[in-house]
Order: structure tokens, then sequence, then C-alpha cells
């Protein structure tokens, strides 16, 4: 269908228009240039040798061997936690709702060093200094992953609970009306259609764990060969002054984030397209 030339803009406002749009993408792209720019500053400062006497040091193996362990079993325990949590949010309406959404989202405005001291001084309290004396916890592996998952946690939560606000109800009521129980409709017809969510949720906890340094530094410490993952072992290295090392690993982590953009980019143009890229 042919627009009517008389309803198009006039060429003082199509100009007006270019200027907006330029300016835009002048702010906007000053940000991506940022970013771009302190990508390749770490590309160009890094050579093969450096990346390879990292990963040929001992230390920074323990660490990303401990990074990869401590980081999937806390996706394991964030998805544990916030899929229940995601559907009850959806799903039941009750006293105090408000205050408990405003409580999931203290790990994703605290600062890190918070979260970090506020376990430091909760294992102080008796009962749990006397559970410290069977299962040590603080500056020690377990606390690693309970930091990680008090933040990743929050971030999965958030996910799920977008994930079943997007699922009809009603899908639920008709397996109810055919004779499944609640928990059957759950796992047979809501847990199926929020897969999609629920791998977003963990590879999005994944990736926040591991990333996480305030909360370890101050609650786990960073003990060469014992509580050292990867953000802590860039903070070792510059406290030495090996500066070398402390890109090479950051650009390890900086693979595996871009790995878990991909990841996510990939979701988001399956659901776009309908069908697994």
């Amino acid at each position: 269908m042919n627009q009517d030339p008389s309803h198009r803009p006039p060429v003082a406002t199509r100009g007006s228009d270019r200027w907006f749009l330029a300016c835009l993408a002048l702010l906007g792209g000053t940000y991506v240039l940022l970013l771009a720019a302190t990508v390749a500053a770490d590309v160009l400062y890094t050579t093969p040798g450096h990346l390879w006497r990292a990963l040929q040091s001992p230390e920074i193996r323990h660490a990303i061997r401990l990074s990869l362990v401590s980081c999937s079993l806390t996706t394991l325990l964030s998805l544990w936690v916030a899929v229940p949590i995601g559907y009850l949010m959806t799903r039941i309406r009750f006293p105090g709702q408000a205050l408990l959404d405003a409580l999931l989202d203290i790990p994703i405005v605290l600062p890190p060093l918070v979260i970090g001291l506020s376990l430091l001084i909760l294992f102080q309290a008796p009962p749990l200094r006397a559970l410290e004396r069977v299962f040590p916890v603080t500056y020690a592996v377990p606390s690693i992953i309970l930091a990680q998952f008090m933040v990743a946690c929050a971030f999965a939560v958030r996910t799920l609970r977008a994930t079943f606000e997007q699922i009809s109800p009603r899908h639920e009521q008709v397996a109810l009306t055919l004779g499944c129980t609640r928990a059957q409709a759950f796992w047979l017809v809501v847990l199926p259609s929020a897969r999609k969510g629920v791998l977003t949720a963990a590879t999005l906890a994944w990736a926040r764990a591991l990333g996480e340094f305030g909360p370890i530094l101050v609650f786990s410490g960073a003990t060469r060969m014992k509580t050292e993952v990867l953000p802590t072992t860039v903070y070792l290295e510059l406290s030495v002054g090996n500066l070398e090392a402390a890109v090479a690993v950051s650009l390890l982590m900086v693979a595996a984030a871009v790995a878990v953009l991909l990841v996510l980019r990939g979701q988001g143009l399956s659901n776009a397209f309908g069908r697994p890229l």
C-alpha cells in the first residue's frame, strides 16, 4: 500500500530526527567505546606467553578448579531455592509479601563487602561457632560457596519470578481439573514451560558467582591453595606487582563472561524464533 505523499513528514522534521538519533548514538557510543577499549587494552597488554605462564602456575590452576567447582555448586543451590521462591511469589498472595519481596532484593542492592561482613558476624554467634568446631565454614571452602550463594541466588530468584509470571495459571488450572495434584501440575506443566527461564537463571547465577569478590575476601580470605578463586587471584597478583598474571587471569574471566553472554543471547534468539538454535 503506497503512502500518501501528503502525509510524509516535512524535510525539516526528518532532518531534526537524524540529528536527534545521531546525538543518542554519540552518547551511547561513548560508553560502548569505553567498554571495547578496556577489553582491547587487556588483550593488547597480554601475550600468549603470559597466558601460558599463568596457566602453568599451581596457584592459578587451583583457583580455576575451585572457581569452577564452587560456581557450579552455587548454581545448583541457587536453583534449588530460587525455583520454589519464584513460583510461590507469583502464585500465592500472603500478608507481608511486599516485605519479603524487598528482603529478597537486599543482596542485589547491598555493597558486597557488607554481605561478607554480615556473614562473618553471623558465624560468630554461639550456635554457629559451635557448629564450626565440627564443620569449619569461615575461611574455608564452604564459606566461598555460601558467599557466592548469598548474591547469586538473588539474581536467580528475580529471573525465575519473571519467568513464572509469564506462564499463565490457566494451564495449571486445566491440569487440576483433569485430576492432577498441585505438585503434579507443577512438575508436569509449569516447570517444563519454565525450562528456558531456569537455564537463564542458572547461567546468570553461575556468572555472578564467578565474579564475586567482596564477600569472599571478607568471609573466606584469600589464602593461596585454599580459598583462592579467580577474583582473589587477580587481587593477590596485583598486590605482589605481578600485573601480567593479573591481566591474564582477568582475560580468562572475560572469556567466561563472553561465553555466558552468548548462551543468554542464544536463549533470547531461541525464544524469539520459537526453536532452539
